[in-house]
């Protein structure tokens, strides 16, 4: 089955593949030539896969989709690693990830607490005053 993996910049993987391995929210699921359509959420992890030949390969995911169609496996992931080494990609090329993951995260909380904050000031402006209030 072709395998594809993508990020915005670049084809990272573009070869066939016997089987996969991949890690979603539910946990690590595999899928093999013949899968049904399949769409998925991935967690940061790595994707290993079995090429004809039986080697294992192995790509290092921050996240992204994977779909199934038509007996296609795609992956769309905002950053991805090779390597031979599943222990480096594990201990190194993932721990960066869930650190930029976690950065993105406070991030996000820190607008959306400036977002509300601006929303509640113009709020109040709307906000009809009583007569005889100042201006």
């Amino acid at each position: 089955m072709p395998l594809r993996i993508v990020t915005p910049l670049a084809v990272i993987v573009d070869q066939p593949a016997t089987g996969l391995r991949a890690v979603d929210a539910s946990g690590s699921f595999g899928i093999l030539p013949g899968h049904a359509d399949f769409l998925t959420r991935l967690a940061v992890s790595v994707v290993t896969w079995i090429t004809p030949d039986g080697a294992a390969r192995f790509c290092a995911v921050r996240g992204g989709a994977l779909t199934v169609r038509a007996g296609r496996v795609a992956i769309a992931t905002r950053e991805a690693v090779t390597g031979d080494d599943l222990d480096r990609l594990d201990r190194e090329v993932l721990a960066r990830f869930r650190a930029n993951l976690d950065e993105e995260r406070v991030a996000h909380v820190e607008a959306t607490r400036l977002q509300l904050s601006v929303m509640r000031r113009m709020l109040s402006r709307l906000q009809p005053r009583p007569r005889g209030a100042g201006h």
